[in-house]
């Protein structure tokens, strides 16, 4: 079964493992560069953050939402 683990890549293509990892055969890897970790914006709030705000209003601004969870809301 496929498993991810995170690590770093030096300027000189040497892997460091930010965790152990045990096999017990030499195994395949794919390794994916990716960009330096996403700074927070001026908010304090990460980039991950930011695009799942579209995909997560989508359910939470339903009316049967707001009907769910109507009593946690103040009374007026």
């Amino acid at each position: 079964m496929p498993k991810t683990v995170e690590a770093v890549v030096d300027e000189h293509g040497h892997i460091r493992l930010l965790e152990p990892l045990e096999l017990h055969a030499s195994q395949r890897v794919l390794v994916t560069v990716l960009e330096d970790a996403p700074e927070a914006d001026a908010r304090g709030v990460g980039e991950t953050a930011l695009l799942s705000k579209a995909a997560l209003a989508e359910d939470w601004n339903r009316d049967e939402e707001d009907e769910a969870w109507k009593h946690l809301q103040p009374e007026l």
